[in-house]
């Protein structure tokens, strides 16, 4: 993106980016560019916060009228408000569940496990009107049953026309993650993203279930599955050491 701008400014098109990395910006030094010390996936902040979204985006779009450069980054003064716990933000009740376990029985408490949630992202649907979920096409239900069977050792064939079944595996893990996240989110309180991660990853049997998946799937004959499991369903700072 760094190289882009250098390129539209030559041809007369001021820009500036939002950059997470400062290091990285640093060294492919763009045009302008606003750091904000923000998770990565989140340029603008904590979600359903439009007023701290505006301050950012308005400090953003106010480096198009400041000298300075050819290189110029300027720090965002602000920390993300939703960065530290919420002591009063309590999880969903589900078992909490161990990493260790057959294939089976992570598969099958992970399809329990999203039945028990239906009533916590009900809330959510209910506080929000609006979801994630829905990238796979499929019922959330149909979600876990489609992840359980490639984790029980099955190959199913994708459910949908146009689409590979490893992409459709994707796209199932994906809206499995965001529903158990928004799940945990409903309610008063404000959890940190670190506190739905954490609990996400270490506590529910579904974080369990995909870290299994990965783990069994690495080493399937098809490169482009492999490719899939190994970078994709699994955040990078989650993957367990071998």
């Amino acid at each position: 993106m760094s190289a882009l701008g250098h390129y539209l400014e030559e041809e007369g098109i001021a820009t500036v980016a939002i950059v997470l990395i400062r290091p990285q910006a640093e060294n492919t030094k763009p045009p302008r560019a606003l750091w904000v010390p923000f998770e990565l996936g989140r340029p603008f902040g904590p979600p359903n916060d439009p007023a701290f979204q505006k301050r950012v985006a308005l400090a953003t779009l106010g480096m198009l009228n400041e000298g300075g450069g050819p290189v110029r980054i300027v720090d965002f003064p602000e920390d993300d408000p939703r960065a530290q716990p919420d002591p009063a933000w309590q999880p969903p009740f589900v078992p909490r569940t161990v990493a260790n376990g057959d294939a089976e029985s992570l598969a099958s408490r992970m399809e329990a496990e999203i039945l028990l949630l239906q009533g916590a992202h009900r809330r959510w649907m209910e506080q929000h009107g609006r979801s994630t979920v829905g990238l796979s096409g499929l019922v959330i239900g149909d979600c876990a049953r489609y992840v359980s069977d490639w984790l029980r050792g099955k190959a199913p064939p994708s459910p949908r026309d146009g689409f590979s079944a490893p992409l459709i595996l994707r796209f199932a893990v994906d809206d499995l993650k965001a529903y158990g996240l928004e799940a945990a989110g409903a309610g008063p309180a404000k959890p940190s993203s670190r506190q739905l991660t954490d609990w996400f990853w270490n506590e529910t049997a579904t974080g369990a279930a995909i870290h299994a998946l990965r783990e069994v799937l690495q080493a399937h004959e098809d490169e482009r599955l492999r490719l899939i499991v190994s970078n994709f369903i699994v955040p990078a700072a989650r993957v367990r050491a071998g």
